[in-house]
């Protein structure tokens, strides 16, 4: 078996190295730091499951695990975020991930579910499933943010951080006339009118600690 470990830290990367090697020497393990690498290795390699990290220069983790799935279709993602499940678990799960976990989980944990989806199955949590549930059932009343785009949502948690207008276009790598935008869309979408109310309904629905 042949997993892609995709974070762009070298030191988490060279921990989940080590925590799978411990437990399958059978294991072969290949690393990417970016989008561009990891289609560059998915390409040229075989792949068996990619573990996918959010936060990643440039391409973030959910347009990445969109292009994975839009070239290699049955390729089985692991998500493996810093993010709690509130925060991106469902988007995940809706744009083909074949599990969500946070990088707070114990080791025998992320074992498990690697196990799990090489043996062709998903991983998620019982509150998880919770949560899918409810996204799925029309007759529940889906949060306000459910209806922006990945990358609205990703300006809505920047500025809810406390982030401006001018740092969140540098860790995107786009302008701020283009964050502007964004963010004059999540405004409207959401029927909020300044940041202060961006971060009080990110604390009230847990998108921020």
């Amino acid at each position: 078996m042949n997993i892609l470990i995709v974070d762009d830290h070298a030191i988490v990367r060279t921990g989940l190295r080590q925590i799978i090697a411990e437990e399958d020497p059978g294991i072969s393990v290949m690393e990417a730091g970016d989008a561009t690498e990891t289609m560059r290795t998915l390409r040229e390699q075989k792949v068996d499951l990619v573990t996918l990290d959010i936060n990643l220069p440039g391409k973030n983790g959910i347009e990445l695990l969109k292009q994975i799935k839009s070239e290699f279709r049955t390729m089985p993602v692991l998500i493996l975020s810093m993010h709690s499940e509130d925060q991106y678990a469902i988007r995940a799960i809706k744009n083909g991930a074949s599990g969500y976990l946070t990088k707070d989980s114990a080791p025998d944990l992320l074992l498990t579910a690697i196990q799990k989806v090489l043996s062709g199955g998903r991983f998620i949590t019982p509150e998880l499933a919770e949560k899918l549930v409810n996204a799925i059932d029309k007759d529940s009343d889906s949060p306000a943010h459910d209806v922006l785009s990945d990358r609205e949502f990703e300006v809505l948690r920047h500025i809810a951080e406390g982030k401006g207008v001018s740092e969140i276009g540098e860790i995107l790598h786009l302008s701020t006339k283009t964050i502007s935008t964004y963010r004059s869309r999540l405004l409207q979408k959401m029927g909020l009118k300044n940041n202060s109310e961006i971060i009080h309904y990110a604390l009230k629905n847990g998108i921020i600690n």
